[in-house]
């Protein structure tokens, strides 16, 4: 144990990686409330507007304003998709295969790398949350060996000199709870609101490509 450390610097190098935790909580919990709610606010608009469409063509050329968010863009690599398959009559070899089935997966891939944009972040408060108590617990830890060797040193165990040192070693502890309460918290409620999104992903996916095969079907 290096005791010609003073307690003051490992206890305050904790305070500071606790500090630098909280900001990132803080920083991510700002950013991904932003995220989901303009995800919603797009996803809202661009319903709205692709449903009441007149045809798909329509639906197809929204305008840039609406035709934004994580259902915007699932449409338009499905219309991607299809424009493709049109030009190239099929000849691909990524196009052999029922149309439906490989448009579905073209949908499902997109739908996931909207998932992996909606879930970043959400690791590092999952880690804060877990590790800013044993940081906490370490610095504190580290503080009251200084404090109870200090006092060896002294010769004296009265309460006003244990009192100071450790008192001050056990504020790691309760920063690194605090610390770790909201981010696990965040971390929940995000995780919730992913799986919400997720789900209307998917539902908007099946709705696109049952749409998609019955106007053909109608055309044809």
């Amino acid at each position: 144990m290096p005791f010609h450390i003073p307690p003051t610097v490992i206890v305050d190098g904790t305070l500071y990686a606790l500090l630098a935790f909280s900001i990132a909580t803080w920083s991510l919990i700002v950013f991904k409330t932003w995220q989901f709610a303009r995800n919603g606010i797009d996803n809202r608009r661009f319903t709205s507007a692709f449903w009441d469409a007149p045809d798909i063509d329509s639906a197809e050329s929204l305008p840039l304003f609406t035709a934004r968010g994580p259902q915007a863009r699932i449409a338009q690599r499905g219309f991607g998709w299809l424009n493709e398959l049109r030009s190239t009559s099929g000849q691909a070899i990524k196009f052999h295969g029922a149309p439906e089935e490989l448009l579905g997966q073209e949908l499902r891939v997109q739908t996931q790398e909207e998932q992996r944009a909606l879930e970043s972040g959400l690791t590092l408060l999952a880690s804060i949350g877990s590790t800013a108590p044993f940081v906490g617990l370490f610095g504190t830890v580290l503080g009251i060996m200084h404090a109870l060797h200090e006092i060896s040193q002294s010769g004296s165990a009265s309460l006003d000199v244990v009192a100071g040192p450790i008192g001050d070693a056990l504020i790691a502890t309760a920063v690194g709870i605090a610390v770790a309460v909201p981010a696990v918290l965040a971390y929940n409620f995000f995780l919730r609101r992913v799986k919400h999104h997720r789900l209307e992903l998917d539902h908007f996916a099946g709705s696109f490509l049952h749409l998609v095969f019955n106007t053909d079907d109608k055309q044809g």
